[in-house]
């Protein structure tokens, strides 16, 4: 009987025991496997966006250069409308009527001033030495005038143009000799307004 109780206990013990024990635990999941990585495919893209970076750039300074080209076209333009303005007409001797080979001096200067409509001459006749200064006066005076209405002949307004005489008091070169005197006998241009910067046309 004793044993038969020692036998029930050991079972009982054992389905206990049994009962009480926890599952294993589930093993951990398999890691995904790592994505495929086709490098051909990363190089391609790697090459395209450095061959767009280099074609931007490229593009960028070819826009620079081409802005630099046209600022200093349109420098160069202004410096020349501005020689055609500055530049002096020449007379005969004793004369006021302008001569056929200084026309196109005074015609280059109006397209610069129909551009140029805020812009506001002052036309300085001045003639050689030779004669009273009371007559040279009046003839740098006739010659100031006789520019100015070729000008307003070919279409500029005559408010915009003053003159004046300086006769032989400001000669443009010294000398007693028909190279000096050829030089003296002119009528020049001073703006005295507008043009800054000078319009082209």
């Amino acid at each position: 009987m004793r044993r038969f109780h020692i036998s029930r206990l050991i079972m009982l013990v054992a389905v206990v025991a049994a009962c009480s024990k926890k599952p294993p635990p589930a093993p951990p999941p398999a890691p995904a496997p790592a994505p495929t990585v086709n490098q051909d495919s990363i190089d391609a893209a790697r090459r395209a966006a450095e061959a767009a970076a280099t074609r931007a750039r490229e593009a960028a300074a070819a826009a620079a250069a081409a802005a630099a080209a046209e600022a200093s076209r349109m420098e160069a333009a202004r410096a020349d409308a501005r020689r055609k303005l500055d530049a002096a007409v020449y007379f005969d001797y004793d004369m006021d009527e302008i001569r056929a080979d200084q026309a196109a001096t005074l015609d280059a200067k109006v397209p610069v001033l129909n551009a140029n409509a805020d812009i506001r001459l002052r036309i300085s006749g001045h003639t050689d030495e030779r004669g009273s200064d009371e007559y040279n006066i009046a003839l740098g005076q006739r010659r100031a005038a006789a520019v100015r209405r070729y000008l307003v002949a070919r279409g500029v307004s005559e408010a915009r143009m003053e003159v004046e005489s300086f006769g032989e008091q400001r000669p443009a070169m010294q000398g007693m000799d028909e190279s000096a005197w050829s030089r003296n006998r002119r009528a020049e241009f001073t703006l005295t307004a507008g043009g800054n910067p000078i319009r082209v046309p």
